[in-house]
């Protein structure tokens, strides 16, 4: 399943469409430890976080995961926001929990 494709399921709110919507998401990660989660999370994962900064960002573009869900109805801050788009790291959001969240993407895995 792509970016697009999960954007499209429309689950999750969009935040910021990042640069490459083609690329493949294979896997989930949940994590809110920054810490952790730029040395653990998988590439081309969706990172599910309740983390919405702009080291949320960085740490994603670290970990080159495909995106990242704010989960729990968490926001991205506007500074988050303006690096997201510079970046062009795709931010999707939801009010339903982390793990909710991460199952759904799972299940469309």
């Amino acid at each position: 399943m792509t970016v697009q494709q999960l954007i499209d399921k429309q689950l999750f709110h969009v935040v910021n469409a990042g640069d490459d919507t083609d690329r493949a998401v294979t896997g989930v990660f949940c994590c809110d430890l920054l810490s952790i989660a730029m040395g653990k999370a998988p590439a081309d994962s969706a990172w599910v976080t309740v983390m919405g900064n702009v080291n949320t960002i960085a740490v994603a573009t670290l970990a080159d995961v495909a995106c990242v869900i704010i989960a729990e109805g968490a926001a991205l801050d506007e500074v988050g926001r303006t690096r997201a788009k510079e970046q062009g790291v795709t931010v999707l959001s939801t009010d339903e929990p982390i793990f909710t969240a991460a199952l759904q993407v799972h299940e469309l895995l």
